[in-house]
């Protein structure tokens, strides 16, 4: 049988991150490719009482359907929050529950974009996101990144010459996978290019609660007067990423489209865990736990940062974000960058090549991601150690 698939499939390859990730998870590989939470960061004591809580108390409403909209107690409790924390919601915004905050971009290029439309993206980018762009044959147009954010005159100059440019997808917060931060100043400017030329912004946020140093930059969906901001999060990095549940907060006609788009996809997300993610945020102290996870994490890359000081004596340069999850190292031109991922792989140090972020096969990168949040300490010194030595080879 020859299967013939379709337009949108056939030419979407597997994320090169999810490929890495399967042939280096054996229990000798380094895992400094991966992006997950770190195990410590779980609250598992608290998981655990409050589970057996849903069980002696609402069992037959955590095991039923829900609506698609999601949970309303969780709504409204995440409504508060981002108001509250964030200045974020006007009288035209709505929030939806969806399955982590990859399925809100998703819904979001579903809703608003046809085939041949744009969409403008940080280069470089979450694979994530820009293989969901792709899979609805969209234009993708990438924006080079500088040390505080999406270069502003290039994406000016995208918005004037790229033909129906309906969404720009940034990460501001400790970008993945970069790390770094855009400034308020440009934040504001992207908000009104996005005014001046009428597009929506996508706004992904799922490290802006993992901030271990210096002060917070307000979002940009708290600067949203006009309706032009699809603001996600999640609690992939804040609760646990397996439980799948993020949200979307929107324009109310925005939401209204997604939730048809969902009810045709999944029909709700996961019940169960919106339950129990609504009970950490109202019976626990979600704050001090997230106080708690910022103090680990400014220890985990304070850690491999020193390591890496220690292994590349200054001759490759990693960025040095105050927050979230990633490291991006930069190495010299007289090294090639595919080689290097290739050989620390022989050597069990599992890294992402930065072409894996890329938004087109043809840009040059020789830089490389690495996560801090999931090898243990031990590995890291470890691992680290290897890199510096793979290069000093090279």
């Amino acid at each position: 049988m020859e299967y013939v698939f379709s337009n949108r499939i056939s030419a979407l390859q597997p994320s090169l991150i999810r490929e890495i990730l399967k042939n280096s998870s054996g229990s000798n590989v380094i895992p400094f490719s991966a992006g997950n939470p770190s195990p410590e960061s779980f609250p598992v004591e608290d998981m655990k009482k409050i589970t057996s809580e849903i069980f002696d108390t609402a069992s037959s409403e955590a095991l039923q359907y829900g609506i698609s909209e999601g949970y309303t107690p969780l709504r409204d409790t995440l409504k508060d929050r981002m108001k509250n924390k964030f200045g974020c919601g006007k009288d035209f915004d709505e929030l939806i529950v969806v399955s982590g905050g990859q399925q809100g971009i998703e819904l979001a290029c579903k809703v608003l974009c046809n085939e041949g439309d744009t969409v403008i993206c940080e280069n470089p980018s979450f694979i994530g996101a820009t293989n969901a762009f792709r899979s609805y044959n969209v234009n993708l147009c990438g924006i080079e990144l500088e040390n505080d954010g999406i270069n502003i005159e290039k994406l000016e100059q995208a918005l004037k010459t790229e033909k129906n440019v309906k969404l720009l997808y940034l990460i501001p917060t400790f970008q993945n996978p970069m790390g770094i931060t855009t400034s308020l100043e440009k934040r504001k400017a992207i908000y009104e290019l996005a005014k001046k030329y009428q597009v929506l912004i996508i706004e992904d946020n799922p490290y802006g609660d993992l901030r271990f140093e210096g002060e917070e930059v307000p979002v940009i969906k708290s600067m949203d007067t006009e309706g032009l901001v699809i603001y996600c999060g999640s609690f992939s990095k804040i609760l646990s990423a397996g439980i799948r549940v993020g949200y979307v907060l929107a324009p109310n006609e925005v939401i209204q489209k997604m939730v048809v788009a969902k009810q045709v996809s999944d029909v709700h997300t996961n019940l169960f865990f919106q339950m129990v993610a609504h009970r950490f945020m109202t019976q626990y102290n979600m704050e001090a736990h997230i106080e708690k996870i910022r103090t680990l994490y400014l220890r985990k890359s304070g850690l491999m940062l020193s390591c890496l000081d220690k292994a590349f004596g200054g001759k490759v340069d990693f960025t040095r974000p105050k927050g979230g999850l990633f490291l991006w190292g930069t190495l010299p031109d007289r090294v090639n960058m595919l080689d290097y991922c290739k050989n620390t792989a022989a050597q069990k140090v599992a890294v992402v090549p930065g072409v894996a972020f890329c938004i087109s096969p043809s840009d040059k990168c020789n830089s490389f991601r690495l996560n801090f949040s999931t090898p243990s300490d031990a590995q890291i010194e470890q691992g680290t150690d290897i890199l510096g030595k793979v290069f000093d080879a090279m």
